[in-house]
């Protein structure tokens, strides 16, 4: 097999496993009434049906993407894939709430391995711009693919089987990721852990981002001015100086704080963290509003969202590269997120007899465009200046606030608005939150974004009228 097919199968078996990740993610929310149903969640710990893998995934993605950098991407990579499948086995046989809990943390923890490579090994194999756009587009494809398939068979099997199935779906998928990973994907030359492994930084910014969020999610219980939020809420907090401290003195830290000084990389990661809430309360609120408030079984809540995720389907068949080559990935950017914003906009009026056409469908319509309009200069800005020899750290890190900020995101907007609004105003209240914080993506973007992403569109350009 010659090298560049060799990459490009690469490229295929390293999007198998973003699959995995993304069916997983969109199957379980179309389920999610179900398992409260039967395993007598209350609505603020549903949440952590949620966070528990978000938390595992986002906590660990930086460990993973410097693993990755010192013993070899296709291992971490491997190990992930190995992880996640075996958890979604044991997940699936989840007779109560914490051996569900547990189980979704061992799945993030697996999803954090093998995702917080994979935009790095992209990264390095396809170096030139243009080459590096299409395999992005291909990366946005199978994640807009995944959502979709995830959310149809995620609503398939809870109507006409039980929501059990939804784990053992990535058996299959996972076995055949692990046998062609291994034949197709090239090793890099890892750096070797004498260089070192921060574990004890993983420990602390995972055991602060994990009670950040429990203080989130039983906040409107408890109450925000209780003793117990300002205990949990101030551990959260000392635990995170704690790790900031660790990482400044060190000598091989989990995250260098030289980083931060990169303003393109954690400019775009800031913007999809404050992004990825808008849409994680979009799926996950509106798959209770559907389910409980218009009476929709799980196979239809599944059709009612695939306006969104075929949409960005389509924008990710090369259409989005496309236009951002010509208006650049800061303009089309800004015109996603005023889509999204649109959309939420639109649901946060719905009501008991809202119907699906035109109201619904016309703000799916406009997520899915914003979506497909914003993820791929989001990540083409987020690596546009970092150096190759960084390229899994920054990919760890990237990924580390764009999943991490949506779960804290949407614990946060979830028990906001429980705590104040009653009945179809907490879907409401939820989704202006919601859009506030895309509204705050577009001011990082605005404000933060404007040169870093002039440059790119000048060198995205000039590539792909050369490819031309």
């Amino acid at each position: 097999m010659s090298s560049n097919l060799r990459r490009w199968a690469g490229l295929v078996v390293v999007c198998l496993g973003q699959l995995m990740i993304m069916l997983d993610t969109t199957i379980v929310n179309v389920a999610l009434p179900y398992m409260q149903r039967d395993l007598g969640f209350s609505q603020a710990n549903l949440t952590w049906v949620v966070n528990a893998y978000l938390i595992a995934f986002g906590s660990f993605l930086l460990l993973a993407g410097r693993l990755g950098d010192l013993i070899g991407r296709r291992k971490v990579f491997l190990a992930g894939v190995f992880l996640f499948t075996v958890a979604s086995v044991g997940t699936g046989f989840a007779n109560g709430a914490d051996h569900l809990i547990i189980g979704r943390f061992l799945q993030g923890l697996g999803a954090s391995l093998s995702a917080g490579v994979i935009i790095a090994i992209i990264v390095t194999e396809f170096q030139k711009p243009a080459e590096r756009a299409q395999a992005m587009s291909v990366f946005t494809l199978v994640i807009a693919g995944g959502g979709s398939f995830g959310l149809l068979a995620g609503g398939f099997l809870t109507q006409w089987a039980n929501w059990h199935w939804i784990f053992f779906i990535n058996l299959p998928i996972g076995v055949a990721t692990l046998i062609l990973g291994w034949l197709l994907i090239d090793e890099n030359e890892g750096l070797g852990l004498r260089h070192g492994v921060d574990v004890l930084g993983a420990i602390l910014v995972t055991a602060a981002l994990m009670l950040g969020v429990y203080t989130i999610v039983t906040g409107s219980d408890a109450g925000w001015s209780s003793v117990h939020t300002f205990e949990f809420g101030g551990g959260a907090i000392a635990l995170l100086a704690a790790f900031l401290f660790l990482e400044s003195r060190v000598s091989n830290p989990l995250m260098p704080l030289r980083v931060l000084g990169i303003r393109s990389l954690t400019g775009a990661s800031a913007a999809r963290g404050l992004l990825f809430s808008g849409m994680f309360t979009n799926f996950f609120m509106g798959a209770l509003y559907l389910q409980h408030v218009r009476g929709f079984t799980a196979f239809e809540t599944g059709l009612a969202f695939l306006p969104t995720t075929v949409t960005i389907g389509v924008m990710s068949t090369g259409l989005a590269a496309w236009l951002m080559a010509r208006v650049g990935p800061r303009n089309l950017l800004v015109g996603g997120l005023v889509f999204i914003i649109s959309a939420l906009a639109i649901l946060s009026g719905v009501g008991p007899e809202t119907a699906y056409a035109p109201s619904l469908l016309a703000a799916y319509l406009l997520l899915g465009a914003g979506g497909g309009m914003s993820f791929l200069p989001l990540l083409t800005i987020s690596m546009s200046d970092v150096p190759l020899a960084d390229a899994g750290l920054a990919s760890g890190f990237s990924n580390v606030l764009m999943q991490v900020g949506g779960a804290l995101g949407l614990a946060s907007i979830t028990s906001i608005a429980a705590s104040n609004a009653d009945g179809i105003g907490v879907f409401q209240l939820a989704y202006v939150l919601g859009a506030i914080c895309v509204a705050a993506s577009l001011a990082v973007v605005v404000g933060v974004l404007r040169a870093p992403a002039a440059q790119v569109a000048v060198r995205e350009r000039a590539q792909f009228e050369e490819a031309a």
